[in-house]
């Protein structure tokens, strides 16, 4: 198919599935991998390639860097030592587990290591798409370490596939491999980070903001890989960066872009990689020879039933480890219970990333010859994701509500936070407005605006129950809401009936957007 072909298709698929995801109660993107699956039937569209490159540098970048500048900070640092448990020791056990069950199935050796490098790491995208009904913290932690596993994955890819073609590691060669990816990536992404700084800081212009901010991922991945290092987690050392500072460089009308823009653009990319994946497997099916098919389903579930056995033992076994060494009443308080270690299992998802690495396996050794258990490789690694994403992925949200894991007071850090700020606006008014010269008339207007939201906050606060303060948050939201909706029928008259121009109306039409962003507040995907 032509490249214009192809983006409409994708375009149209991703539309289908926004439409008719809501409306049958699952996830878009389990719905992406059965319309491309089922796209996959037509021999034309199976010649759509994904080539890994794509996946790589046009996917990854923008989508991961989205990811990271939602990630919670405060959910890393309190569970820094789990997330560089899982994205490092973790990685390697599911890595030899695939490989050691890959072997025993008929696989060989190191085409069997090959094929666990790549489904070792839960990839981020999927992640981020299928595990939104988790509690905030287990979200947050799940997230942090598909966003940082990718470093270990690609250095055993890049040990496996050397080894395969004739090359030899010592433990210090493996060493400065792991240090270079995740040292190097973090410093390049820190050095973009900073750079991206230096820029934003002096600029004001929302439009340039943007832009800068859209290069940086790619900026950050590409440098890592000139050096040999992580392009994945100099992305993401980057997106915490910006993220971190934020209120700096960054001016309330281009968040309100950042806003709109990346999770549009994240969605769309998101959603043709979905159904990239879903043509790719269907693809790989027709590659096989049919007296293989069934070694390699056998293969394929039980790889996928060890990658799931292997995240709950080893879970299990760091609590017993962590229990014995740290004893702390606040370290207590952190360990998940064996349904927390369940719905975790289950979570992690295999995606795009696990798929590119097995599509970029060479297809021949240095002699010429063809590479033993290739098209064996990219078979099991696609049916692997479409076990993941179609089986886990429903089965998640009850798990999640039979594990009855606990929810991080959200709403109650959301009205702290409302009263701090309301009562350092009530302080501040009447010094900044002699500072400023401003008019005793405004002074008192706006000092009377923001002491009757402070009075009511704390009418709120004071000794209301959370069911009460929501109800009465939710009837004036309903009330200001309603009058909004009234004041733009008065302006679509005015401008209907030609008494205001177009720009005009734009202008005010704006306005009352932002007045209901106040209301409702921007809806930030997280």
């Amino acid at each position: 198919m032509e490249g214009l072909e192809t983006v409409v298709l994708l375009g149209v698929t991703v539309l289908a599935g926004a439409i008719l995801a809501p409306r049958l109660r699952v996830a878009a993107p389990l719905l992406l991998l059965v319309f491309g699956l089922l796209l996959g039937l037509v021999p034309q569209l199976r010649q759509i390639e994904l080539p890994p490159e794509t996946v790589l540098l046009i996917f990854l970048p923008v989508m991961l860097f989205w990811e990271s500048l939602t990630t919670s900070l405060r959910s890393i640092r309190r569970d820094l030592r789990g997330i560089v448990l899982l994205s490092t020791l973790l990685v390697v056990a599911s890595a030899l587990a695939v490989a050691g069950v890959a072997h025993l199935l008929g696989l060989p050796w190191n085409a069997a290591l090959i094929l666990g490098a790549a489904l070792a790491p839960p990839d981020a995208t999927a992640v981020a798409a299928l595990g939104r009904m988790l509690p905030r913290r287990n979200f947050m932690l799940l997230k942090a370490e598909s966003l940082t596993n990718d470093g270990t994955a690609l250095v055993l890819y890049a040990i496996a596939v050397g080894a395969t073609l004739g090359g030899s590691y010592t433990p210090v060669n493996i060493a400065g491999l792991f240090a270079l990816s995740y040292v190097g990536g973090a410093v390049a992404g820190i050095l973009v980070a900073a750079a991206a700084y230096l820029l934003l800081v002096r600029v004001r212009d929302p439009l340039i903001i943007n832009i800068a901010l859209l290069i940086t991922p790619f900026a950050a991945f590409l440098l890592a890989e000139a050096v040999h290092a992580s392009g994945v987690l100099a992305v993401v050392a980057a997106g915490l960066i910006i993220s971190f500072t934020s209120s700096r460089i960054s001016t309330a009308v281009s968040r309100r872009q950042t806003e709109s823009a990346w999770p549009l653009g994240s969605y769309l990319l998101n959603g043709a990689l979905f159904v990239l994946i879903g043509l790719q497997v269907q693809a790989a099916v027709h590659e096989i020879n049919a007296r293989d098919v069934g070694r390699l389903l056998l293969s394929t579930v039980a790889v996928w039933l060890a990658l799931i056995i292997v995240r709950f033992v080893f879970q299990t076994l760091s609590i017993a480890v962590i229990r014995v060494l740290d004893r702390r009443p606040s370290q207590r308080q952190r360990r998940m219970t064996y349904r927390a270690r369940i719905v975790s299992s289950i979570a992690g998802f295999r995606g795009a990333v696990s798929l590119a690495i097995a599509l970029s396996v060479p297809s021949a050794l240095n002699d010429g010859t063809p590479l033993p258990g290739r098209d064996d490789i990219i078979f099991i690694s696609a049916g692997v994701i479409v076990l993941t994403m179609l089986v886990q992925g429903p089965l998640l949200p009850a798990l999640v509500r039979w594990a009855k894991l606990p929810e991080e007071p959200e709403e109650e850090e959301l009205r702290l936070a409302e009263l701090a700020v309301a009562s350092a606006a009530v302080s501040a008014v009447d010094q900044l407005a002699r500072e400023l010269g401003t008019s005793e008339e405004v002074r008192g207007r706006v000092a009377d605006e923001y002491r009757s939201h402070l009075s009511v906050t704390r009418a709120l606060e004071a000794g209301s129950d959370p069911a009460t303060t929501t109800q009465s948050r939710r009837e004036e939201t309903t009330l200001r809401q309603a009058v909004l909706e009234r004041k733009r029928e008065v302006l679509l008259e005015l401008r209907l009936a030609g008494t205001v121009d177009d720009t005009v109306a734009r202008r005010l039409q704006t306005r009352l957007d932002v007045e209901e962003q106040r209301l409702t507040g921007v809806e930030i995907i997280d």
